[in-house]
């Protein structure tokens, strides 16, 4: 029976390009987690070093020290973890999410859509399909930041229930990004969790943030505000979500596509 899931997002600054700092400072705010009071921990984008181009220099292996800490993590808070990090693999870099479980099992997703004004898609490989994991009864679809952007790649076809985005995404474009979560939600009828950095990396560009729950009607539900650092624990219901679909479905009349 798929049960309410609990779902904890993370809003913090970020230390450019320091591993240990970083992965400290996830540790001490976390601390206010007790075993089990949370199905799933989203942190954000390349939640290690913050959003860099300087591949070479921050990117660790499958058994790194980051993978390392995510599996503990997860075993002590016995909950999903979940975020991107750089990884290095096959002679290629990957801004890769990891969907790390209490028992060290993992799945991952390398994000498709590589930002190129900033020229990631210069140092990154773009990933090639899309990831659905379980939890609890939830199918849930994770994503990564500029992959908001395209509604396609995010269509649902009734293969999930829950869709995340993990991002770095700046305070001059932050409009772009309250919207864009919101439509994902409306569009595909699922609940929509967003989760972002707030401020300066290490290229002087700011980021406020502005993490959000959205239920599938494209409201707010996260009390999350931009600009402050944040742990907080939203449970989304999954009798709602059911009720919902089955009173406007909107879905029966969606058009036909495919992906080439």
């Amino acid at each position: 029976m798929t049960r309410d899931l609990k779902i904890t997002i993370v809003q913090t600054n970020l230390i450019w390009e320091d591993i240990g700092a970083n992965l400290a400072n996830f540790r001490k705010r976390l601390e206010i987690i007790e075993p089990s009071a949370t199905d799933l921990i989203v942190l954000p984008e390349m939640f290690n070093t913050g959003f860099t181009m300087n591949a070479s220099a921050v990117a660790e292996s499958m058994n790194g020290k980051t993978m390392e800490w995510m599996a503990k993590l997860s075993a002590e808070k016995k909950s999903v973890v979940t975020g991107s990090i750089v990884i290095k693999e096959d002679d290629k870099f990957y801004n890769r999410l990891i969907w790390m479980r209490p028992d060290s099992t993992y799945e991952y997703y390398n994000k498709r859509h590589t930002f190129r004004m900033a020229k990631e898609n210069e140092t990154y490989a773009n990933g090639v399909s899309k990831l659905i994991v379980h939890l609890h009864g939830w199918k849930i679809c994770p994503l990564v930041c500029y992959d908001l952007r395209f509604p396609v790649w995010s269509r649902n076809t009734g293969d999930y229930d829950l869709l995340i985005y993990v991002a770095n995404w700046p305070e001059r474009r932050s409009y772009p990004w309250r919207q864009l979560l919101i439509a994902r939600a409306i569009e595909n009828q699922v609940y929509v969790v967003g989760v972002n950095r707030i401020g300066n990396d290490g290229n002087g560009v700011e980021h406020t943030g502005y993490s959000a729950v959205i239920n599938p009607k494209g409201e707010p539900i996260s009390t999350t505000q931009p600009n402050v650092e944040s742990v907080e624990t939203v449970t989304l219901s999954y009798t709602e979500l059911e009720k919902f679909k089955e009173h406007f479905p909107v879905a029966l009349d969606a058009d036909k596509f495919r992906i080439e």
